[in-house]
């Protein structure tokens, strides 16, 4: 097993996730099997429990795991499935530890950060990457390591200490560290001592970067390269130049073009790792397709406009995935994503009465869209909002989809309009609301008392119901008896008033095992008017986008019809149309 550990220097959030994606998608081009672990140092278990505004939004696995928003992007890029393990979290460790030493595994011990905590996460790190998490079901062959926050902190101190003594465990010629810093450029000079000092520390701490990935707004000069080369002991091939660049999605690209893997092949010695030819072709096939999808990208000429009304708006990482499900589809779609930002609070009428410009600017961006999304989200604040959101899409003939809260959201608004129902809400937003304006129901099974890990959580199938030969969204799958997606929800659509939705023309195409429980909805008569329980976008490949989100952005394209009909399937044949 070979490892590469990505850190990060003089400040949270340059990228650390973005560039150990790219290195292990880079990785797969050689036809490698690689797997991901994020390393994050708060006390918290898991994600779950934290705010979208606090810490981005919450990532959700195959086996319910609440994680990281980075293993969305490890999962995206590398086209893996993990599972909770992956995450590690100081909770997780502290855990872990405390338990087997009240079950007497350290007996007669002194329980200390070192040895038992550091070994804890040594032996969590050897186990996990070991798993497979591919489609060949075969143990990986590296493990990319992304080591959250910055390398100083006081929470990230054990980590450190436990990677320090890894390197040693493994062997030199099996553990590679690549150190994101980034370089400020003030009037219009590239400032290279904070990077100095990011691995003065990270030296001090035992731990000698292999490559120095630099992040800067523009192009690194190359006496700002030789400079950081010569003072933090390193080769200048060594020093890569992570640049802004108008899509992540080409990172990787940037990354091969600085030789990056021909680095990594020599330092770990990747030539002992024995690869068959389809391995090999395998590895080909990925970098052609990227380079086709980033290219792609570039030619796009028309602009799809998605007005995407949520509630935690102030932190565009609170829809991390949504944002990446759009982009993968329109990419391919061949459309350039123009993504209108609306908080649902400013489309309500009070809005109106305390900042009409708010309102009007809201309402703007929603009447000019060229579709509509609402996806999941939490608490009362802003529901409205979004109902008059749906109302707008449905009314209008604006392509939509909901997404979990945004399935509810377009269900009461329908009761509320077409059925004429007008207190009708979710025991959610109103406390003690009478049973026939009950809506959206707690789920029977929930616990109410615990909140962490408690909800309906990861993959679970759907079915697709006898009558649905018709719907837009099933002949987007494939038209399959059913398929599985991720699902992260507390609250339903109450079984109660099924039948009555569907009489009035809201057809329930998909339900859960149980018949009873409703997983998707979608109109007849209308363009594209899909909502889903589950949560399509945490399944989005950039090879391969989510089918719910590549319906909306094909239906506010024009071109459904054409989409469900293939005609903008992936190619390898380079005489092809390349989507």
């Amino acid at each position: 097993m070979k490892y590469v550990v990505v850190s990060g220097g003089v400040i949270s959030g340059i990228g650390k996730g973005v560039l150990a994606s790219s290195t292990g998608m880079l990785l797969k081009t050689l036809g490698l099997k690689v797997t991901s672990i994020k390393i994050d140092p708060y006390m918290n278990i898991d994600a779950g429990t934290m705010s979208p505004l606090e810490h981005g939004e919450c990532f959700v696995l195959n086996d319910g795991g609440e994680t990281d928003l980075d293993l969305g992007n490890y999962e995206r890029y590398l086209n893996v499935t993990l599972t909770k393990d992956h995450n590690i979290t100081t909770g997780k460790i502290y855990s872990h530890v405390i338990a087997r030493e009240r079950k007497g595994d350290y007996l007669g011990k002194t329980v200390q950060i070192v040895p038992h905590l550091t070994n804890a996460i040594q032996d969590w790190i050897e186990r996990v990457s070991r798993i497979p998490v591919d489609d060949t079901g075969l143990e990986p062959d590296v493990c990319i390591i992304e080591l959250g926050g910055t390398v100083g902190d006081i929470e990230s101190a054990p980590f450190v200490e436990a990677l320090r003594q890894f390197q040693f465990k493994v062997g030199k010629e099996n553990f590679a560290l690549i150190h994101v810093s980034l370089v400020p450029v003030i009037h219009g000079e590239q400032k290279t001592k904070p990077t100095q000092a990011a691995i003065k520390d990270l030296r001090s701490l035992g731990l000698v970067p292999d490559m120095i990935a630099c992040r800067c707004s523009e192009q690194l000069e190359q006496s700002t390269i030789d400079k950081i080369a010569m003072f933090c002991h390193v080769g200048s091939e060594q020093v890569v130049n992570v640049h802004d660049v108008n899509s992540t999605y080409h990172v990787p690209l940037l990354l091969l073009e600085q030789k990056m893997i021909d680095y990594l092949h020599n330092r770990l010695q990747l030539n002992d790792i024995t690869l068959n030819d389809d391995d090999k072709q395998r590895g080909n096939d990925l970098l052609t397709k990227w380079k086709k999808t980033t290219g792609n990208f570039d030619a796009s000429m028309e602009t799809v406009k998605i007005a995407l009304v949520g509630k935690y708006t102030n932190l565009k990482d609170s829809y991390l995935s949504v944002i990446k499900a759009l982009e993968h589809s329109s990419m391919r779609c061949r459309r350039k994503l123009d993504i209108m930002w609306v908080e649902s609070t400013d489309l309500e009428p009070e809005t109106q009465e305390t900042d009409k410009a708010r309102f009007h600017e809201a309402w703007n961006k929603v009447s000019s869209a060229d579709g509509v999304l609402v996806p999941g989200g939490f608490g009362t604040r802003g529901t409205e909002g979004m109902i008059h959101a749906a109302r707008w899409a449905r009314e209008n003939k604006i392509p939509f989809l909901g997404v979990c809260l945004g399935l509810q959201i377009a269900t009461i608004e329908f009761v509320r309009d077409v059925i004429g129902k007008t207190e009708a809400s979710s025991t959610e937003f109103v406390e003690g609301l009478d049973e026939e304006n009950q809506v959206v129901i707690y789920m029977p099974e929930i616990d109410k008392a615990t909140m962490g890990g408690n909800m309906r959580l990861g993959l679970r199938p759907t079915y697709f119901q006898d009558n649905s030969e018709w719907s837009k969204i099933r002949k987007l799958y494939g038209s399959p008896a059913s398929v599985e997606e991720r699902h992260r929800h507390r609250y339903e659509i109450n079984p109660e008033i099924v039948s009555e939705l569907e009489e009035n023309g809201l057809a329930f195409v998909g339900k859960d095992e149980s018949n009873k429980r409703c997983e998707i909805f979608e109109l007849k008569n209308h363009p594209y008017y899909v909502a889903t329980q589950y949560h399509p976008e945490y399944t989005s490949k950039v090879l391969d986008p989510s089918k719910p989100f590549l319906g909306l952005i094909a239906a506010a394209s024009g071109i459904l019809d054409d989409v469900i009909d293939g005609k903008y399937d992936f190619h390898t044949d380079s005489e092809s149309t390349d989507f």
